[in-house]
Formats: structure tokens, sequence, C-alpha cells
């Protein structure tokens, strides 16, 4: 009998990662590309010239790039749903009766 030799996968129960972009990341990036093409389209059928068109779009997609980076970076998997959480708490409640007092 020979003995089999199996390998493990030890990325099991992380979230994906496609050069340095974490989760949803991916996904925004995906959706800002796909936008940035519509908006290419409709720029073109306007009648704005192609270079011009490349430009914008070149420019708008290096910043949202630099943008999408920079917020996988900072908040990480989870961090932006959290920090979009604990804007929603409010800063005091305000009672104006004394009835859940009595």
């Amino acid at each position: 009998m020979s003995s089999s030799v199996y390998q493990i996968n030890k990325g099991i129960n992380q979230s994906i990662e496609f050069k340095g972009l974490k989760a949803q990341y991916i996904w925004y990036l995906g959706g800002g590309v796909v936008g940035l093409m519509i908006v290419f389209a409709i720029l073109f059928f306007i009648g704005i010239p192609s270079i011009l068109c490349v430009v914008f779009i070149g420019g708008a997609g290096s910043v949202m790039v630099f943008k999408i980076y920079k917020m996988s970076h900072k908040y990480g998997q989870y961090g932006m749903m959290k920090a979009i959480a604990k804007k929603q708490i409010p800063k005091n409640i305000k009672v104006y009766s004394r009835r859940i007092f009595k």
C-alpha cells in the first residue's frame, strides 16, 4: 500500500481577498468599473470626442480605485459596516415627561 498525501486547505472560513482588496470591496470595484463603462458609452453617444471620454473615464477610474483601496485598508472586512452602524447611534436621548419614572 502506498501512502496518500493530501493538501490541507488553510484558507477555510476566511474572507476572500484579491490583490489587497478584502470582502465586499471587490464587488464595489466591479460595480464601479461597470458604471464607468456605462458613463463612457453615454458620453461617446452624446458626441464628446473619444479622447476626452478616455481621459475623463481614466481619471475617474483612478480616483475610484484609489478610494476603494483606501477604504479596504482603513476599514477591513467588517469595519465599514461598524462605522456606519456607529453613526446611527444617537448621541443623547431626550425625554420630555417623567412618566416612565413613576
